[in-house]
Parts: structure tokens; C-alpha cells; sequence
């Protein structure tokens, strides 16, 4: 059994030259490769299979982050295709209608230079804006399977990692005011309105919590963790009236981002099982023993899942 993970899937813009996604040409060619060799299983497979300890044949689609890619591009091929899948809502952003630090940095990546934001961050980010703790970790790991610049990789790591949260909006705010006059315009077209994701969920799709603000979970205190998760999890029955079933998937995944603190809270929550980013199949191991930590992999490690871009930025 394997779980695939995707995020954005859409068509070419030249206005972010830079952004990385899945072409939605190639994704149909991967959903027909992934059909033709494994078979594609409804969730509710995953879901016996947690239950029984036995894993099934076939492959589980997941899709993380609720971005409106998922509405435009994503469920009408899977409606025509008679599938189904999880799809993952960090649900604090209907709340303070501010796009997420992950997400702003990939518009910052893709639309300027790497380069340009990297020695701009230099000039706001002070020494003792960081956390030290996890340091070799967080430098090493995050980051190391993908195909980017160094620029974007420090980037990334500083900002998603080494920054200490109660200064890091006020950091991607600056950089948001500068180079986009502020998020508010591009906030409404980036992610699935509630109305959308309660429609693609009467339509079959199962939605699972991805926190409440896409933080690294094991920065954060037990009581932190705690509220990231159940609050998320609330906030989906609210709006969905009832999820079948509880299934979460940590942000930014790896072992480095969550801790055993995690799995017990969701455990405590009542979630059926939860999904890492480790790139192997599914294994009975797996279901007995570690359900809040099951294997998925990348759409890159499939063929068609290459990420593209239109072109490069010149550094």
C-alpha cells in the first residue's frame, strides 16, 4: 500500500517564473501510470486497513494545504475519474485571512530572485530572532530531497525553521509589504473557500486537519501542539457538519518536525491515523504499531511527478 503526497497542481503563470508545482497535464499522466500499475483505492481502503492491520494494494492520493488548485484543477479530474481522496486544511487561515509564512514564502520564491530575498532577510532577521535549539537538525534535514538553489534553502530553513515564531510574521510581513503591497489581494484566489471545501467534501473527498497554522509541531509546548490540533480538528466538523473519520498529516513532515508528544495528542484526539513524509510503502508494521506516523511519498518519486517551472529567475 502507498500513500502519494501532492500540493500544487495548476498551470503555467508567467507573473511567478520561479513557483514550483506539478503541471496538471503531467498529474493526469501520473493518475493514469499510478491506475495502470498499482491501482488507485479510495481512502476508506486506508481507513479498514488501520482498523484490521492489514494493509491493501494500491495507492491513496493525498493532497496538503487546501489551496484553490485543489478545487480548479484537482477535483474535477478526480470527479471524472470516479476517485477519491484526503485532502489537508490548515484551517486557521479562514480565520485571520492572512496567508500562511510556508505559503508566502513560495510566492516571495516564486515570483523574485532567491538571491534578492535571501539578502533582504539578512537585513531583518537578527541573531537573536533565532532558536538555537534543533540547530544541526533543522540545517541538515529540511530540504535535502529537493531540487532547489542554496539561496532558496537557507530561505526555507530560516524561515520555516530557525526563526523563532513570535517574530516571524512580523518578518514575512515586511517582506510581503515590500515586494507584494501586502497579501490581502492574493489571499481570496489562493485557497478553498468553506464553501468549497463543504462541497468537495459532500462530494466524497475526506478532509483531514493539517494544524490550525502549519507550524514545525516539535518546536512548540505540549499545551501549543495541543490547541494546533484539536482547534484544527474542530473547526473541520463545524464546517463539514461531520468527518467520517479523523486523519491528519504533519507540516512539513519528517521525523525532525513532530515528537512522540505528537502522536500521543492525536491518539488522545481520536485521529485514525495520521501521515509523515518518509518515501516507502505502508506496511503492516506500519498499521499496528505506528498509525500517527504512516509513510508517504512524494509525487516526484512517481514518473509525470517532476515539479516544473516555467523558467529561471536570473540570481
Amino acid at each position: 500500500m502507498k500513500a502519494v503526497m501532492y500540493h500544487y497542481v495548476r498551470k503555467e503563470n508567467d507573473e511567478f517564473p520561479s513557483f514550483k508545482f506539478l503541471h496538471i497535464d503531467a498529474f493526469k499522466k501520473q493518475l493514469d501510470y499510478l491506475a495502470e500499475n498499482f491501482g488507485i483505492l479510495h481512502p476508506d481502503v486506508l481507513k479498514e486497513s488501520v482498523i484490521t492491520g492489514k494493509p491493501a494494494d494500491g495507492v491513496i492520493l493525498t493532497f496538503d494545504d487546501g489551496i484553490k488548485d485543489h478545487y480548479d484543477f484537482v477535483l474535477p479530474e478526480l470527479l471524472n475519474r470516479g476517485l477519491s481522496a484526503i485532502f489537508y486544511i490548515s484551517t486557521g487561515v479562514y480565520e485571520s485571512n492572512r496567508i500562511l509564512g510556508v505559503h508566502r514564502l513560495h510566492l516571495l520564491l516564486g515570483k523574485f530572485p532567491s538571491g534578492l530575498i535571501y539578502h533582504k532577510l539578512l537585513g531583518l532577521v537578527k541573531n537573536e530572532m533565532l532558536s538555537h535549539s534543533h540547530v544541526k537538525e533543522f540545517q541538515t534535514i529540511p530540504y535535502s530531497l529537493q531540487n532547489n538553489d542554496e539561496y532558496t534553502n537557507q530561505v526555507k530553513r530560516m524561515m520555516n525553521y530557525l526563526i523563532s515564531y513570535q517574530y516571524r510574521e512580523q518578518v514575512l510581513d515586511e517582506l510581503m509589504d515590500e515586494f507584494f503591497g501586502g497579501d490581502k489581494k492574493i489571499f481570496e484566489s489562493f485557497y478553498l473557500s468553506i464553501g468549497e471545501i463543504k462541497k468537495m467534501h459532500d462530494l466524497g473527498m475526506v478532509m483531514g486537519s493539517h494544524t490550525k497554522s502549519h507550524p514545525v509541531l516539535s518546536k512548540l509546548s505540549f499545551q501549543e501542539q495541543q490547541t494546533e490540533i484539536h482547534s484544527s480538528f474542530d473547526y473541520l466538523e463545524n464546517i463539514c457538519i461531520k468527518l467520517p473519520y479523523k486523519t491528519f498529516c504533519y507540516p512539513y513532515g519528517g521525523f525532525h518536525s513532530f515528537t512522540n508528544e505528537t502522536e500521543s495528542i492525536l491518539k488522545n484526539a481520536g485521529c485514525l491515523f495520521s501521515f509523515n513524509v518518509e518515501e516507502r510503502d505502508i506496511s503492516e508494521m506500519d498499521l499496528k504499531n505506528r498509525p500517527q506516523a504512516l509513510p508517504r511519498y512524494d509525487c516526484n518519486c512517481f514518473p509525470h511527478g517532476k515539479l516544473w517551472e516555467n523558467k529561471k529567475v536570473t540570481e
